[in-house]
């Protein structure tokens, strides 16, 4: 086999092994963008949990101390009037507002999770997009190189040609310079 056509073998088989090289590293950058994505949802359906649990033991607690407010109260022998029903009333206030808090710190942390699982799957799609252009990079380069060599083959073709027409040329006239000469000599 000649050198030029193993040449042009091999830079064929670098265009197909970088095309499907980088084919399969787009479909893995895209997966782990998706692997990524849900995670970060994962995340949000946790944090989204804790922040329940939170406001649930908030407002359990509050149950009790109001609870233990009136027992008190009641065993003091006074009504639930006066400083006791603003204690109460205070009581119950600021768990509303620790609860309003929770569910705002929640909403904070789901809005960045649901940020992170779309950032995820955009640097993911955006990898993958990359890898496929590397991919189609690949073929264009390995074309590329075929198409020189096929350019390079049929110049040195014409080449030859020009040449043996040239020596073909010269070595007529030689014979005839050779064939003057011998019947100049013949004379």
């Amino acid at each position: 086999m000649e050198p030029t056509t193993i040449m042009a073998a091999a830079s064929v088989a670098q265009g197909v092994m970088g095309f499907k090289g980088n084919r399969a590293a787009a479909r893995q950058a895209a997966a782990v963008g998706e692997y990524q994505a849900q995670v970060a949802e994962n995340e949000l359906i946790l944090t989204q949990r804790a922040r329940r649990n939170q406001e649930v033991s908030l407002r359990r607690n509050s149950e009790r101390l109001k609870g233990s407010q009136r027992v008190a109260t009641a065993a003091s022998g006074i009504q639930m009037s006066g400083s006791p029903l603003e204690a109460m009333k205070d009581t119950y206030f600021n768990t509303e507002v620790d609860a309003l808090r929770i569910q705002y710190a929640g909403s904070v942390e789901e809005a960045n999770a649901a940020s992170n699982a779309a950032m995820a799957r955009m640097t993911g799609k955006a990898q993958a997009s990359a890898y496929n252009m590397a991919a189609l990079t690949s073929v264009v380069g390995a074309t590329s190189a075929m198409a020189n060599f096929r350019q390079q083959q049929t110049l040195l073709g014409q080449r030859t040609a020009a040449y043996d027409a040239q020596v073909g040329f010269q070595n007529r006239m030689l014979a005839l310079e050779k064939s003057r000469y011998q019947k100049e000599l013949s004379s």
